[in-house]
Order: structure tokens, then C-alpha cells, then sequence
């Protein structure tokens, strides 16, 4: 009987789990991506498209004035945008964050925050809607944020949600130019339609 020149053991064969990705690896992405990593896994999507862009800016801007800086509001919060925050063994970069500065009475010295928001943001791209939706939510209720808000540039609505006995209760769904006001920032209402670029 000959011998095969070779051979291969199929008990051998199994499939290995990738390994977890890493911070390593988190910043060797290129620049002009965000990069996270959620349950262990490297994400990359590109920069926001200027309607997202937009929203985001005039959101946020409107946001500081009242809430962080206190001109006509009552302050008391931290709102930075796309910032990098470590939750537990997730990092991931919201949109736009707010801290209750009872909370969070100084900004970290490091180059990301690693307490949990109070408040989360993310305008909805069809690069990162899915994400946004299913695991970066569940990561903030997990993590004990208080509010999400889900707003679409594209077809114009906002969606707000609140922590509910651990799960997001939908609080309202706001489209096109309605006057909103939505925790936790219903203190100052304000216009939808600033939000859209057109």
C-alpha cells in the first residue's frame, strides 16, 4: 500500500474564534474613519455626509447655549460631540453626548471618558443605522444612559427614548418642522426644521 505524499488530520480542523480586537488596533485605523470596537469587534465607518454633519452642529450648538453655557437655560451639562467613551469593554463615538455636570463636574484629563452619558445622540447614516440601532443601543442601556435620540436627517424625524426599567421606551416621534421639546432638554423648545439642511 503507498503512502499519500501528504496528509491532513481533519480532527484538526475547527473553526477559531477571532481575537478580540484591541486598542492597538483601534488606533491603527486611518484618520478619516471613526472607529469603534462593540462586543469585541472593530467597526469603521466613514465621516458623517454633510446633512449629518449639519444636524449634528446645529443640534449640539443649540444644546451648549442653553444647557452647557447657560445662555438662555438653565445649564448644568457637558455636551461634546463625537467623543470617545469607554464602556466597559466597549468603545464607541456618539454623535453627540451630554453629562450632568452633578455627575461629571470636570472633564477628564485623558483622551476619552469613561463614565457613562446621561444623555446619547446619533443621527442615523445608512453606514450606521443597523449598529446604531441594535448594539449601540443595547450598550447604553446596559451602560444606564438615561436618554437616546435617534434623529434622521435623510426623512427629517427624531425619535426619543428613555431608560425604563433597563429597556428604551419610546417617549415621542417628532418629524419635519414641529416645535420640539424632549428630555432631557425639554426646558428650551426649539424648532425642528433648524435641523435640516434644505
Amino acid at each position: 500500500m503507498r503512502t499519500p505524499s501528504f496528509w491532513y488530520d481533519f480532527s484538526m480542523a475547527q473553526d477559531v474564534p477571532p481575537q478580540p480586537a484591541t486598542y492597538a488596533d483601534l488606533e491603527a485605523v486611518p484618520s478619516h474613519l471613526i472607529a469603534e470596537i462593540i462586543a469585541g469587534r472593530l467597526h469603521t465607518h466613514p465621516r458623517p455626509r454633510p446633512k449629518h454633519a449639519n444636524t449634528a452642529s446645529v443640534l449640539g450648538g443649540t444644546l451648549v447655549g442653553s444647557f452647557q453655557t447657560g445662555v438662555n437655560g438653565p445649564g448644568g451639562w457637558w455636551i461634546t460631540d463625537e467623543p470617545e467613551v469607554h464602556l466597559g469593554d466597549d468603545i464607541v463615538v456618539p454623535d453627540i453626548v451630554g453629562w450632568r455636570r452633578d455627575r461629571m463636574p470636570r472633564l477628564p484629563d485623558t483622551s476619552f471618558y469613561s463614565i457613562s452619558p446621561d444623555w446619547v445622540c446619533e443621527i442615523l447614516s445608512p453606514s450606521t443605522e443597523s449598529l446604531d440601532r441594535s448594539s449601540k443601543r443595547e450598550i447604553y442601556a446596559a451602560h444606564g444612559v438615561s436618554h437616546l435620540w435617534l434623529i434622521d436627517p435623510e426623512r427629517r424625524f427624531i425619535e426619543t427614548f428613555a431608560l425604563t426599567g433597563g429597556q428604551w421606551l419610546l417617549l415621542a416621534t417628532y418629524c419635519d418642522d414641529a416645535k420640539f421639546a424632549a428630555p432631557p432638554f425639554e426646558a428650551v423648545p426649539f424648532a425642528l426644521s433648524l435641523l435640516w439642511a434644505d
